[in-house]
């Protein structure tokens, strides 16, 4: 088997990274739906379409198990192909078959609690003590789940949300990191003036924004810690593969990186960001 990573874009590749560089052995097939994106202002409806369609080529090209690294499709989708698709094509297929999302290991990271699906009802709600800031696609902030699910684990934490829709597309077309860095440092201030002071830590709730999180940590006040998502996901996958043997990862360490878009090489930020030069063959 192999594990599938799938994005609307590029920003996956963060998640794909945290994952060769925790699994160096496993087998790992990327997959961006570059023909799609932005996910943030699609229709729910859309996104769960696509989403579906983006798992079953993973599937497909040899992924038992998928792991949603797109925050968008991970809060509108991820819950209803587990519930209305998954089993009937888990028996159909005949073999473990698994989808997994990017946000419940971060709301795990942003509480230091581990996930329980109906937690404990809270005492009555404490004085929020600490503010968490949540940088995100116009679709995840709609979605709220981040205030939701926090707020049922942590009544002494604050949850306040900024949407970015420029970023995606941007950092998608290699955007030049002088245009980035104003737009970052705006969202930045934008929050902050929303709270009435700095946040305590930071969540970047899309994971095209790890590719330029250093302007994120720039932007934010000295000393705001940023959760990273590609991080708590390569911690929760491993716990979630030592809990579960019928999936196995591989162990050829087989890299490859399919695209819905333009095949061939991708745009400087992302080959900065990765490392290396990189290119993408059609899905």
């Amino acid at each position: 088997m192999a594990i599938g990573v799938f994005d609307s874009g590029v920003g996956g590749l963060s998640v794909h990274r945290a994952l060769v560089q925790r699994f160096p052995s496993a087998d790992l097939i990327y997959l961006a739906d570059q023909a799609h994106a932005p996910y943030g202002g699609l229709p729910g409806e859309r996104v769960v379409e696509l989403t579906q369609m983006g798992c079953e080529r993973l599937f497909e090209a040899g992924a038992d198990l998928v792991v949603l690294g797109c925050n968008t499709a991970s809060a509108i989708a991820l819950r209803r192909l587990q519930q209305t698709w998954l089993p009937g094509f888990q028996r159909a297929r005949g073999r473990p078959s698994n989808v997994l999302g990017i946000i419940v290991p971060t709301i795990e990271a942003a509480t230091g609690l581990p996930w329980v699906v109906e937690p404990e009802p809270l005492p009555e709600k404490a004085e929020a003590l600490e503010v968490l800031g949540i940088f995100a696609t116009q679709g995840t902030v709609n979605s709220r789940v981040y205030e939701i699910e926090i707020d049922k684990r942590r009544g002494d934490l604050a949850v306040f949300s900024e949407s970015c829709p420029q970023l995606v597309p941007l950092i998608e077309d290699g955007a030049d990191r002088r245009v980035l860095a104003p737009i970052v440092a705006g969202h930045v201030e934008a929050l902050t003036r929303r709270i009435g002071r700095t946040p305590d830590r930071a969540v970047l709730g899309c994971t095209h924004y790890e590719i330029i999180a250093d302007l994120f940590a720039a932007a934010l006040s000295l000393g705001v810690e940023l959760i990273h998502q590609p991080r708590a996901t390569a911690d929760s996958l491993e716990r979630y593969l030592h809990a579960h043997p019928e999936y196995d990862p591989g162990s050829s360490g087989e890299r490859k990186f399919l695209t819905t878009g333009a095949p061939g090489p991708q745009n400087s930020i992302v080959e900065a960001f990765w490392g290396a030069p990189l290119r993408f063959e059609a899905a």
